[in-house]
Parts: C-alpha cells; structure tokens; sequence
C-alpha cells in the first residue's frame, strides 16, 4: 500500500494536521494525483544538489501534464491546468537581495546560460533532424514506400523542449522584475540578461514555427493511393499539425490556406479552420480541412498565362497554410506547405500527373520547388526500380521481385538494365513512346498496374504471372517444356493487356515445338468473365476435331488446375450468360468463337454491349467465307452443339 493511502487511513484528527502541510503553492490535489510518481523519487539527495532538483521539478511538471491530459473529469482537469501554471510561475527562487549573494547570482546566470546552450545544441543536432528525416520519409511514404510513423514522438521532444525554453524565459523575467526592486552596483543580471532572453525568444520562435506540419498532404477520397494529385471540381483534404502541446493555445487558433497566386486555380470552398485537440491522450493540436475543391479561374480570349513548354501534369502547384497566435507575451506567425501538387481537370491525366509526383519525391527533399520539371534530373535505375515495386505492392498488394525488376530494366533501358546505376532521363521513362508503339514506357507500365488492380489480383497475388517477359524469353523458356505449358505475360503491344502462350508438339514425320499465343485479354474483355475461368474453359478447334483445352501446366510444371482451382467461379447460374473464348485454327487464321450457354432448349443472346468481341462487318465476313470454303462449318456446329449445350452466336476474323 502506497504512503498516500496509508495516510487516509488515519485518525481524523492526524488528518487535520496533514491538512496543515499543504497549501496553494503544493496544493494536496497534486499530492494524490502524483502518488505513486512522488514516493517513487529521491528527494533526500534533489534536497542538497540544485541541478538534480531542476531537473526533478521539470520531470513533476512534465508528469502533472500527462496525468491531466488523462483526466476524464472536466472540472478536475481544469483546476489542474491552474495548478500547473501556478506552480510554473512561482518555480524561480526568490533571489537575497544581500551583497553577499553576488556570487549566487551569478552562479544562477551561468547555469541557465549552459542550459540555454544545451537546448540550442539539442536542436542542431538532434530535432532539426529528426523533422527534416520525418519530412523526407513523408514524402516516400506518399509515392508507396514504407509507412509512415514517429510523429507522437517527434511532437513529444518538440513540446519537452519548448516548455524547457518557457520555463527559462520565465525565470529571466522574473530576474526582470527583482532588478526593478533592488539591484547594486556590478549586478550581472542587467548585463546578462537581455542577451539570454534574445537567444532564448529565437529558440523558442524557431521551434514553434518548425513544429507547424502538414500531417496529411492533399490527396482525393476517390484516389487515396494517389495523393499530391488534384482534379478541378472534386473535393479533396488535408490535414496540418502543431507539434507542441502548451496550455495556453488550447483554442481559437485559426488557420487559413491558400493556393498559390501565381496560378490560375484558386479555392471554391471554406479556407479557415480552428485547429483543436484531437486526441486527449497526445494533446495533438490539429486540424483538417475535408472539403476543399479547385476551381479554374476565367480567362478572356481564352488565354491562362504561364503557358510553356511543360505539359499539364508537369506544372507544379502549392498549397499554403498560415497562422497566428500569441503565446506569454510572443507573438508568433506561422507557416507551413503543402509538398508540390499536380492539378488536373480530367482523370485521363491521372497517369502523368502521378508520373510527376514519383518522380519529384523520389528525387528532391526540396518542400517547394515548382520549377523543378524545367530541368528534372535524371534517376538512378537502382532508385527507379524500387519506387516501381512500391507500385505493385501498394495498388495489387505484391511488389516486383528480381527477375521481374530485371525485365522491366532490359524493357525500357535494354542491355543497360543490368547496371544499378544507369542513368534513366525523364523523358525516356514518362514522356517518349517506346520504339515501335504508340505509348510511354510508363503509360504501358500503369495500364497494367490498372488491369491487375481491377481484373487480375487474385492470380497477381498468387505469383502465378511472369508479367514483363519478352517474346524471345518466351520461346527460351518454353521450348523445352511438355505439350500444354503455358505461362502468362502482359502484352507488350496493348495497353493493359494480358496473354497467354503454351506448348504444342506437332509430328510430321519429325517432331517440332510449336509456341501457341492468344491475342491479349484487356479489361473489356476481362469485366465479362475472371481471367481465371478464361484459362479453365479455354477450347481450340482444330481441323474439325471435339474442342480441347491446351493448356495443362502453368511454366514450369504446375498442374493448370492444381494453380487455379481455386480462383475458379464455382457458381454457374443455368441462366447466365457467360463466355467460353473458343479459338478455331485453320492454317495461319484464327476465328474467335463467342458462344452463350442455353437452358430448355431456348438459346439466349446476349445484348451488343456485353459482347466480348465486335459483331463482324460484311467484309470481314466475305474473307471469313472465302478461307473458310472447304471447312465444314455443319460439323463444326454439331459438335459444338454436343460439347457441353454451347450454341453458336457469331464468327469474326483475326488475322
């Protein structure tokens, strides 16, 4: 049992003269509340050594705040609030006014002058680093690297730093006021003293002012895994932060944004807030502004201003965030900014405004530098890579692993790829087309970062695509595999396109490999029926014979159902419609066969817009009947009609 507690138990009048023992200055509220903290200190040794009671009353002072913060009582909490700023007023000693004491004022002085020092140096070296590595690590967190923490620490060391700072400037004005009631000749404390309190006012100026963040960068609901990314006309928010707790800006601490003014956006929506405390059990003075929206200002003949050589998604914004509050006799304004945004007015912009913001994160811990697209600098592949596989993992819950890495490099840098540090230009990765194509290396990229988040995650996430080979790694790795491997690849000629290729051994008098491959899958496509039942119920026609599926073992030997037989649709409605994609080869030509299921002998026809493939124009169906003149259309109806109750719909022709 605690003394605390032992002493409640007394006699009544023992307790009377308990009662005796405190008063306003240590009231006996702090003594129960601080229990178990008080007895658990040395106060015998505090007693004779100064430095270790500064330290212990600074530790008391700091203890009574964490326990009020706590408090759920409101009344309770306030009178502790009172108490803590009373005991704070009344911590400097009264100083002997005698002669003799001139050595102790002195002492006094070169103390708090060492301690003043001290906090300096622990700003330096420790806090000011600390914010700016918080800073950085806020901006790879917001282009998909590791997740984001240590701001309740930060905010503690910041406010254990400021109070230390108050508390020396109200000691130095206490030392003020002595010096108007007596003071004699080589005093050291007009001397001295507003030297110290100059120092200490710009420590405590500099830390506040560093203390304001933006916790939250501006980032859309709709696209939470996108932020620094905002389209005209759609609300989006943000979310700034006081990083030191001090009683006396508990409210009414307005803080107003704005967006850059040499721009041609400006703020539809409410731009003040009041900020508060969020959370009793951190104190965290905050505040977020969830409804904000851009609006393009009017132009006559059209005309914007700032126009250049940079594209949209290239022009780099800021928002601002100011405010003001007076604190012991301070003044302080504050300031803070949003890191670079990109403003789009269609979503079709999407992918290069997040190409920008990659790109700029990944390679400046510059907080404003909205020039920075007038002469990017260029990307270390190793650096590169990463923030790629940051991509994966973020949007499709798995990164890229080596061998992956290593094909997308050979894809966008060639034999360079195998070099960490090879150079990788801006234009190169988000800008130019690819030889031969008609898209950026990234906008092929983010078509299938999109095609695996909407239609392909369950097999993405069981590592059961290969994803960037080429076609000439293709024919190297499977020529020496069984009839029926297969493996998948996103197209390297569509946009969002994913394929498949597999093993056929043909004999002709001698044996030779054959490498079969479908046109991609696209998301059309893929929204009429999971890329899983596709290669389940995938069937080839060849020169009349029943449909078979080829595809027996994903590369390099796993049973195809062994691999899927999960991701398949068990449920198959009699009713509903869905698509078997049925390849017919007759010598170089493949027809693309849309079938639909039938139930009681009355054959449904899906409507136009849910059909996976084009009907056919009067041309593709005069070529379609001329190469098809001595195929046995009659024959390849019956059997299909056999297989499963599948009925023809339409025919098209694939080249």
């Amino acid at each position: 049992m605690s003394q605390w507690k032992q002493i409640q138990h007394l006699e009544i009048r023992l307790l009377e003269h308990v009662d005796y023992l405190y008063d306003d200055n240590f009231p006996m509220d702090i003594r129960q509340a601080l229990a178990s903290w008080i007895e658990a200190q040395d106060w015998e040794t505090a007693a004779n050594d100064e430095s270790m009671a500064t330290v212990m009353f600074s530790n008391l002072l700091s203890e009574l705040e964490r326990v009020r913060l706590q408090e759920q009582n409101f009344l309770q909490r306030h009178n502790m609030k009172i108490i803590q700023q009373q005991l704070q007023v009344t911590a400097p000693p009264n100083t002997p006014t005698h002669t003799h004491t001139h050595t102790h004022d002195r002492e006094i002085l070169s103390k708090m002058d060492v301690v003043i020092k001290e906090i300096d140096d622990l700003m330096t070296s420790q806090l000011n680093p600390e914010l700016l590595n918080w800073k950085r690590r806020q901006q790879i967190a917001a282009i998909g690297g590791p997740l984001l923490t240590g701001l309740d620490q930060l905010q503690s060391w910041f406010t254990l730093t400021v109070q230390s700072l108050f508390q020396i400037k109200r000691q130095l004005d206490k030392l003020g006021e002595l010096v108007l009631k007596v003071t004699y000749e080589s005093d050291p404390i007009p001397l001295q003293k507003p030297q110290m309190e100059e120092r200490v006012k710009y420590l405590i100026y500099h830390l506040i002012r560093s203390s304001f963040v933006v916790e939250k960068q501006p980032c859309m609901p709709t696209h939470p895994q996108k932020p620094l990314i905002i389209k005209t006309g759609v609300q989006f928010t943000t979310k700034v932060r006081l990083l030191v707790k001090l009683p006396e800006v508990d409210y009414q601490l307005k803080v107003k944004t704005t967006f850059d003014k040499s721009r041609q956006f400006f703020i539809l929506t409410n731009n003040t807030k009041v900020m508060d405390i969020e959370d009793y059990t951190n104190g965290c003075l905050s505040v977020e502004f969830r409804h904000l929206q851009l609006k393009e200002k009017k132009y006559i003949n059209g005309a914007k201003g700032n126009e250049g050589l940079l594209s949209v998604t290239e022009e780099l914004h800021s928002l601002s965030f100011e405010a003001c509050f007076t604190v012991q006799g301070l003044t302080i304004d504050l300031e803070t900014c949003s890191l670079p945004l990109v403003v789009i007015s269609n979503v079709s912009q999407l992918p290069g405004g997040w190409a920008s913001v990659m790109w700029y994160n990944l390679l400046t811990d510059e907080p404003r530098n909205l020039a920075f697209f007038g002469n990017p600098p260029r990307a270390n592949w190793s650096q590169l890579s990463e923030v790629l596989s940051w991509q994966f993992s973020t949007l499709a819950g798995r990164g890229l692993n080596k061998e992956q890495l290593t094909m997308l490099g050979e894809k966008l840098l060639g034999p360079h790829a195998s070099c960490s540090d090879y150079q990788v230009s801006w234009s190169k990765f988000s800008k130019e087309n690819i030889p031969g194509k008609p898209f950026s290396f990234w906008m092929w990229l983010d078509s299938i970062l999109e095609l695996i988040k909407k239609h392909l995650l369950p097999v993405w996430n069981e590592n059961y695509i290969m994803g960037f080979v080429s076609k000439e790694m293709e024919r190297t790795l499977l020529k020496d595999r069984d009839p029926g491997t297969f493996l998948l690849r996103f197209s390297e000629s569509h946009l969002g396109g994913i394929t498949f290729t597999w093993v056929e051994h043909s004999d002709n008098g001698e044996l030779y490999v054959k490498l079969n491959s479908v046109e991609p899958y696209t998301k059309n496509r893929l929204s009429a029926l999971p890329f899983a039942d596709i290669i389940r119920n995938y069937k080839v026609i060849s020169d009349g014979v029943v449909p078979e599926n080829p595809l027996k073992f994903l590369y390099p030997d796993i049973p195809k159902d062994e691999a899927f037989g999960r991701l398949y649709n068990s449920q198959r409605p009699a009713d509903t419609l869905e698509y078997d994609i049925l390849k017919v080869i007759k010598d170089s030509f493949f027809i693309c066969l849309s079938v639909c299921y039938h139930s009681s002998n009355v054959i449904t026809t899906p409507p136009p817009s849910q059909s996976p493939e084009p009907p056919m124009t009067p041309g593709e169906f005069d070529m379609l009947n001329e190469h098809l003149c001595t195929f046995d259309i009659d024959t390849v109806s019956v059997q299909t009609l056999l297989f499963g109750g599948l009925t023809l719909d339409y025919l098209c022709m694939k080249g």
